[in-house]
């Protein structure tokens, strides 16, 4: 499991074992367990770019690691401590060793759970147009980046890789996955978001949106799993900069984001090659969402 100058897994065969990769992760199959391993790809607008971003893969799985713990709820993780992966992991264990977690499989939902408390990208995009988020109304008076009055539970579809999520109402929600599972999926994100947007508002970091991800075991009860408030899979805007109006330097993937749109990118794959500044610029980003927020440096 070695990693070429782009950051992206080569060499990452474990014989034996059935490999599936994503746009970040490759998940391996154990058996009734999984191994996950986070890379350091960076996908931006559902595609992946050609280079990646050096520490990546381990602020995106320690930083999940730490919110698993904080947010005390049922999750999939096993183990990230390599000196309980199995024996036939261990030649791999110094590739391993903060990047990887083993999970329980879980039987995932099909529909990415996005709380938002803030008014912002997609959100405002839509708001500006019919004064709905998701389809829901909203009130006037909004700007973009406005603290909304109430956290919004704003779904999407899970598109295959090359594909875009789709945004859904709360009623699709509910054709997809049944009453009660969305009434549940709803109470747990808003729920989880609130707990972890108080406590990062107490180290200077304003959550303005996050995803979260839920499978279910074999009782049929919700368990949470995938990657927890990551730069990934949230707006981290940093309280010192933030104001009503526009959207603050954030310490999260937006970076990329941003720099794509600056060059004309069509969100259609191949994606461009980053730049070496952007690269480096990116790197620091990460780092400094994962000691914001963990409260320590990074373990690499």
């Amino acid at each position: 499991m070695k990693y070429d100058s782009n950051h992206a897994l080569l060499d990452c065969e474990i014989p034996g074992v059935a490999r599936k990769s994503g746009k970040v992760r490759d998940v391996f199959d154990l058996g009734d367990k999984l191994l996950m391993v986070v890379s350091d790809r960076i996908s931006a607008f559902d595609v992946i770019l050609p280079n990646g971003v050096p520490d990546k893969g381990r602020v995106l799985n320690q930083l999940s690691l730490f919110w698993l713990e904080f947010l005390g709820v049922k999750n999939h993780l096993v183990t990230a401590d390599v000196r309980e992966y199995p024996a036939m992991l261990q030649p791999y264990a110094d590739d391993l060793r903060g990047r990887s977690m083993i999970v329980r499989k879980v039987d995932m939902v099909p529909v990415e759970c996005i709380a938002r408390g803030y008014l912002t990208g997609s959100g405002w995009k839509e708001y500006q147009k019919s004064k709905t988020v998701n389809g829901e109304k909203l009130r006037d008076g909004y700007e973009n980046a406005s603290k909304l009055d109430k956290v919004l539970f704003t779904p999407t579809t899970k598109a295959e890789i090359g594909d875009h999520d789709e945004a859904i109402d709360y009623e699709q929600t509910r054709k997809l996955v049944g009453d009660d599972t969305a009434a549940a999926l709803r109470e747990t994100t808003i729920g989880l978001y609130t707990k972890a947007a108080d406590y990062a508002l107490e180290r200077g970091i304003i959550i303005a949106d996050t995803k979260f991800e839920f499978g279910r075991e074999a009782d049929g009860s919700l368990i949470l799993a995938d990657e927890v408030l990551t730069p990934d899979s949230s707006r981290f805007w940093p309280q010192s900069s933030y104001k009503v109006g526009a959207n603050p330097p954030s310490l999260d993937k937006q970076y990329v984001r941003d720099w794509l749109d600056s060059i004309g990118f069509n969100r259609e794959p191949p994606g461009p090659a980053l730049p070496e500044e952007v690269i480096a610029r990116t790197h620091e980003i990460y780092l400094k969402a994962y000691s914001d927020l963990a409260g320590r440096e990074l373990e690499v």
